[in-house]
């Protein structure tokens, strides 16, 4: 086991190491000057220079990279170009409306993804599987640029529900969790379904309907307790989507997050911000993605011995 939790730990260490070069490459491959946006076209060109000197950005790529890896060593991102303060306060001061949002959607996909997933396989071929299924199908294919706006014109406009934008409280997310988390509740009920569907074949339930077990005691603890663990597995997975897609949500409603500052960010081409939260949300994605995998090992015994 410890030798499946090693492998897996290093790998992801590769993973990471090799996302740190790829973004660093990336980010200053992306056409535009910092310092002509910092001090416009029309400064002059000692001002350039002086400026570009005292932020390092005269320096190769070679030289940038290793001290960006040193200051990452040290969990010194550096400073902002735009605004001088730490990239640490900026991070820090966005970072937990990113989690929040992303919780809540994670809430909001489980709450509609459990109970269409369990209707649609106890009504295999039938019409309340086919509705849940075109439920889901419409929610995964409305991207979330798309399903902001159309919320925002029923819920917030029309109605007057919920706040148009900003985070001002509990209902100022439901809108943001609810355009965030309809794509996940789709690929979730679609698995639960598929999974409920083996399971519900499976002898012990035959043996349980024939010992008089009730439908509802036979579902809840026999069939969907093992059917939860390609759930969870794709659930892990997914949360890494979840903070990926919270760039386009943010930006929809102005919610202040990790998101909204990488757009804000690469429009004043103020790359060691860029640089860090694209870092931040890839190394997010890696860390859950291999925690997911050793959990994955440590439930199943036949993933780690087949290593």
């Amino acid at each position: 086991m410890l030798n499946f939790i090693l492998a897996r730990l290093l790998s992801a260490f590769g993973v990471i190491l090799g996302v740190v070069l790829l973004v660093f490459l990336l980010i200053h491959l992306v056409p535009g000057d910092p310092i002509e946006v910092m001090l416009g076209e029309s400064a002059s060109a000692v001002d350039k220079t002086l400026l570009r000197h005292s932020l390092g950005l005269d320096k190769s790529l070679s030289e940038q990279f290793i001290q960006f890896l040193y200051g990452l060593s040290h969990f010194d991102f550096g400073m902002s170009l735009h605004s001088k303060k730490p990239i640490a306060t900026l991070i820090a001061q966005r970072i937990m409306p990113t989690v929040e949002l992303t919780l809540a959607a994670l809430f909001v996909a489980c709450l509609l993804a459990f109970p269409l997933g369990i209707m649609a396989a106890l009504n295999k071929d039938k019409y309340p599987d086919g509705l849940a299924m075109g439920v889901s199908l419409i929610g995964v294919s409305i991207p979330n640029f798309l399903m902001g706006p159309l919320l925002i014109l029923l819920f917030s406009v029309a109605l007057g529900w919920f706040p148009v934008s900003g985070r001002s409280g509990l209902a100022s997310l439901v809108l943001p969790a609810l355009t965030l988390g309809s794509a996940l509740a789709a690929i979730l009920s679609r698995m639960i379904r598929a999974s409920l569907l083996e399971v519900l074949n499976e002898d012990y339930i035959r043996t349980a309907k024939a010992k008089g077990l009730s439908k509802t005691r036979i579902i809840a603890v026999h069939a969907l307790r093992n059917a939860l663990l390609p759930v969870i597995t794709l659930i892990g997975l997914q949360i890494g989507a979840l903070l990926a897609g919270a760039v386009i949500t943010e930006m929809v409603f102005s919610w202040p997050g990790l998101g909204q500052l990488t757009i804000e960010s690469i429009q004043k081409r103020d790359y060691p911000v860029v640089q860090v939260c694209i870092l931040l949300i890839s190394t997010t994605y890696v860390v859950i993605n291999t925690l997911t995998d050793i959990a994955y090992g440590l439930l199943d015994p036949r993933i780690r011995l087949s290593e």
